[in-house]
C-alpha cells in the first residue's frame, strides 16, 4: 500500500482512540444528542479526558464544564460537536486552530440540504484541512470503540444493551443502519465492538473506515453498508489492505445511479450500468456482497473462524435425505462443487447401514442415533471425503436432550482432529446450546440454505486471498489523441497501433474507388457509411453486410449516401468504408470512463443486440492477458467460443491478448478519453480481428 494511503487511514486513529474528548454543545439531560456521549463514556468507562463545553453550566454530569474551547485545559485530540449548523463551522474553524486531531460533527444541515448547506460544508471541510485535522460527519451519528468505552455517539440502540466482544467491525455511511445492523448482531449473540458512521463524508468516507479497521489488529472481519463511493482510489487501497492483512469485506452497497450524459453515446456506457461496474470492482477485491441484513451478518460471522478455502468444496452430512437435496439445490446455485465421496468410503457407510444414501449429500438417517458410535464414524469418513468444508444438517435432533450431550462430544472431536476444515452445523435449538455447539469451533445456522449462501461467499473471499500475482498488462507508449472524436476509420488506426487487430478495408468517395477496393479485399464485402456525426450507423441503415458482386458494391455506395442524406441530414459525409467481411462469432469489447472508478473495460456477446444479450464481464484498466481469458471464461457465451456442440473453437488466445491491449490502450490515452466501443469483434479459428469501432474523445 502506498505511504500516502497508510497515512489517511491511520489519521483516523485520533478519532477512534482519543486520550481526551471535548464535547460542544454537552449537556446534563443525558437523553439529549450533546448528553447521550457523556452518559455512555461514563458508564462504559472511558478512561481518557472528557471535557464538555457549555457556556451556561459550571458542571455535567458530574464533570467540570468549560464555557469555551478557549478554556480548556488541553487542546483535546477529538471534539463532538453538537451544536447548531450556524455555530459548527466555527467550532471545527477553533478545534483546527487550537490544534485538535479530530472532529465528530454530529450536527446536520449541510449538503444533505442543498447547494448552500453543500458551500457551508466545503467551509468546514477546508477549516479541518488547514491543519491536517480529520473531520467525520458532519450529519452522522457517530461512532464507538467499546473495548475502551468511547461511545462519541447519541444513538438510543444502547439502551438495548452493549456491543458484545468480537472481531466484526462496522462501517456505514448510514448511522440509523449502523445501529440497526449492531443491534441485530448484539441480539444474535454477534460480537461487534466498533462502528463507523461517516455521514456526508465531508472528510472521512467510508473506504476511510474500511482502511482503519484493515490495520486494526482487533478487526478480523469488516462488515460495510454504502449508498455510494467517492474516491475510486481510496476505496481500491482500502480493499487491497484488507486483501492483504486476511481480513474479509462483507458489503451491502444499495442504490444504483446514471454514468452520465456520455452513456447515451457508447454501448460499452449503457451495458456498464453504476451498479455492475461496483460489483466489478468489488470483485477484483474478493468482497463478499450481501442482499440483506441477515445475509451480511451470516458472511461476516462465518467468516470470523478465519478459515477461507482457496478452492470450496463442501462435503454434506444430514439425517434428512429432502434437507440434503435442499442443500445441493444451494450449492449448484451459489456456485460450490459438491464432489461425490470416495467409492471406498461409500460402500463403508453402507455396510453400517444398508439404506444410508453415502454418495453427497451423506444421508446417515435417524438409524445412526440407535448407536451413537456410528455417528462419529460418518462424521469421519465424511470429513475424510476431502471437503474444505462441512456442513451437519440435524435439524432439531441436534437439540434432543437424549442426544445433544452426546453428539456434543463426537463433534468436540471431529473439530479438534480437523481445524483446517470449515465446520457448519445446521440445527434448531435454544440460544444457550446453539452458543454450546459454537464455542466448539461450529458456526450455527437453523436454515441450511442462508448456511449455504455463507459457504459460497467463504470459498470467493478464499479464491481472492490464495490468488497469485496477476500478469503484468502490455507495456504501451502514452497514445497521441485527435482534437476531436474520430471517425470510424481513424479510430481503427488508432487502435492498429497499439497492436489491436482490425479488419482490412478503405474509404472511398466515389463509386469506382468503392469498386477497386472491393476487387482488392475480396468479395464479399461490408460496406458502411462514414461520418464523425454518426455514432451508431446501423440505426440509421447506414451499414450494408454481404455486398456480394461489383455491381451490389456500385449500387449499396449510392444507397448509403441517399440514407445519409435522408436520415442524418446534418451529419458530415467523409465517404464510404469498404471492409473485408468476417465470418465468425460476434462479441463486444469496450472502455467506459466510470465517474468514481475510471476506465473499466468490458466483453461480451456483441453485435446488434449487445444490450439485449446481457451477457457480459467487466474489470478495471489496465491489466495483463491472464485476467482477460478470466474474463472470457466468465461469459454465458463461453461456451459457444470453445467449441460447443461440434463448433470450431475460437482462438481465445488471440481474445485476450487483444482485450488485455484494449485495456492497456485505454490507459494510455490518458484523461480525455471517454469510451470505446468494438462492436462487433469476430472471434474465429483464425483469429479476432475489430469490425467495427468508436472512440468518443473529451474535446
Amino acid at each position: 500500500m502506498e505511504a500516502r494511503f497508510a497515512a489517511r487511514f491511520a489519521g483516523l486513529t485520533p478519532l477512534l482512540r482519543p486520550r481526551s474528548v471535548a464535547v460542544l454543545g454537552a449537556s446534563a439531560d443525558r437523553l439529549r444528542i450533546g448528553g447521550r456521549p457523556i452518559a455512555y463514556m461514563l458508564e462504559r468507562g472511558f478512561r481518557g479526558a472528557i471535557l464538555p463545553v457549555n457556556p451556561n453550566r459550571d458542571e455535567i454530569q458530574g464533570l467540570r464544564c468549560y464555557a469555551n474551547l478557549a478554556a480548556l485545559p488541553e487542546a483535546p485530540d477529538v471534539a463532538i460537536v453538537a451544536v447548531a449548523a450556524e455555530r459548527a463551522v466555527a467550532a471545527v474553524e477553533e478545534l483546527s486552530a487550537a490544534g485538535a486531531r479530530g472532529a465528530i460533527v454530529l450536527t446536520a444541515g449541510f449538503a444533505e440540504t442543498g447547494a448552500e448547506g453543500a458551500t457551508t460544508q466545503a467551509r468546514m471541510r477546508e477549516a479541518a484541512r488547514a491543519s491536517g485535522m480529520r473531520l467525520l460527519g458532519p450529519n452522522c451519528l457517530g461512532l464507538f470503540n467499546a473495548p475502551i468505552g468511547f461511545f462519541p455517539i447519541f444513538s438510543s440502540s444502547f439502551e438495548g444493551g452493549w456491543p458484545l466482544p468480537g472481531r466484526i467491525g462496522i462501517a456505514s455511511q448510514s448511522g440509523a443502519f449502523a445501529t440497526h445492523l449492531f443491534v441485530v448482531a448484539r441480539d444474535r449473540g454477534i460480537g461487534t465492538p466498533v462502528c463507523i458512521t461517516t455521514g456526508n463524508e465531508a472528510d472521512v468516507t467510508i473506504a476511510d473506515a474500511i482502511g482503519w479497521m484493515a490495520q486494526d489488529e482487533g478487526i478480523d472481519v469488516i462488515a460495510v453498508y454504502a449508498e455510494g463511493f467517492r474516491d475510486g482510489d481510496v476505496l481500491r487501497a482500502a480493499l487491497d489492505a484488507a486483501r492483504a492483512a486476511r481480513k474479509p469485506v462483507v458489503l451491502m452497497k444499495v442504490g444504483r445511479s446514471a454514468l452520465g450524459q456520455a452513456a447515451a453515446s457508447s454501448h460499452t456506457a449503457a451495458i456498464a450500468a453504476d451498479d455492475r461496474v461496483t460489483q466489478a470492482v468489488l470483485g477484483e477485491y474478493g468482497v463478499a456482497r450481501a442482499r440483506s441484513t441477515e445475509e451480511l451478518l451470516d458472511i461476516a460471522q462465518l467468516a470470523t473462524r478465519r478459515i477461507y478455502p482457496a478452492i470450496n468444496t463442501l462435503g454434506v452430512l444430514t439425517v434428512s435425505g429432502g434437507g440434503g437435496v435442499l442443500v445441493a439445490d444451494a450449492a449448484e446455485a451459489n456456485g460450490i462443487a459438491m464432489p461425490p465421496m470416495p467409492p471406498a468410503a461409500q460402500a463403508r457407510l453402507r455396510a453400517l447401514i444398508p439404506f444410508a444414501a453415502p454418495a453427497n449429500p451423506v444421508d446417515c438417517t435417524a438409524q445412526v442415533f440407535n448407536d451413537f458410535a456410528m455417528v462419529g464414524t460418518f462424521l469421519e469418513e465424511t470429513v475424510a471425503g476431502g471437503y474444505t468444508t462441512l456442513l451437519i444438517f440435524f435439524s432439531q435432533v441436534g437439540a434432543a436432550p437424549s442426544i445433544a450431550p452426546r453428539l456434543r462430544e463426537h463433534l468436540a472431536a471431529l473439530r479438534a482432529r480437523h481445524p483446517e476444515v470449515l465446520m457448519v452445523l445446521s440445527i434448531l435449538a435454544p440460544a444457550a446450546l446453539v452458543a454450546d455447539y459454537e464455542a466448539l469451533g461450529y458456526t450455527v445456522f437453523a436454515d441450511p440454505t442462508r448456511a449455504v449462501v455463507a459457504i459460497g461467499a467463504i470459498g470467493r473471499i478464499g479464491a481472492a486471498f490464495s490468488a497469485g500475482a496477476a500478469a503484468a498488462p502490455p507495456a504501451l507508449a502514452p497514445v497521441p489523441l485527435p482534437v476531436a472524436s474520430p471517425t470510424e476509420p481513424m479510430a481503427k488506426r488508432l487502435l492498429s497501433r497499439a497492436g489491436i487487430a482490425v479488419g482490412a478495408e478503405e474509404v472511398c468517395a466515389t463509386v469506382a474507388q468503392s469498386e477497386a477496393a472491393a476487387r482488392r479485399i475480396g468479395l464479399p464485402v461490408v460496406m458502411k457509411i462514414v461520418s464523425p456525426d454518426i455514432a451508431h450507423k446501423s440505426d440509421i441503415g447506414g451499414v450494408v453486410i454481404g455486398v456480394a458482386s461489383l455491381d451490389d458494391v456500385a449500387r449499396t455506395h449510392t444507397l448509403l449516401l441517399e440514407r445519409a442524406a435522408s436520415r442524418a441530414p446534418q451529419a458530415r459525409i467523409e465517404g464510404v468504408l469498404v471492409a473485408r467481411q468476417y465470418a465468425g462469432h460476434e462479441l463486444i469489447m469496450g472502455i467506459t470512463r466510470d465517474p468514481v472508478f475510471g476506465l473499466i473495460a468490458l466483453v461480451g456477446a456483441g453485435g446488434v443486440f449487445a444490450e439485449i444479450m446481457d451477457d457480459v464481464a467487466l474489470h478495471s484498466c489496465p491489466f495483463g492477458a491472464d485476467v482477460a481469458a478470466t474474463m472470457l471464461r466468465s461469459l454465458r457465451c463461453f461456451a459457444l467460443l470453445d467449441g460447443a456442440r461440434g463448433r470450431a473453437k475460437t482462438d481465445i488466445a488471440s481474445l485476450a491478448t487483444m482485450l488485455a491491449r484494449l485495456s492497456a490502450f485505454a490507459a494510455a490515452a490518458g484523461p480525455r478519453l471517454v469510451a470505446v466501443d468494438l462492436n462487433p469483434v469476430i472471434a474465429s479459428a483464425q483469429g479476432a480481428a475489430a469490425v467495427d469501432a468508436v472512440i468518443l474523445l473529451r474535446e
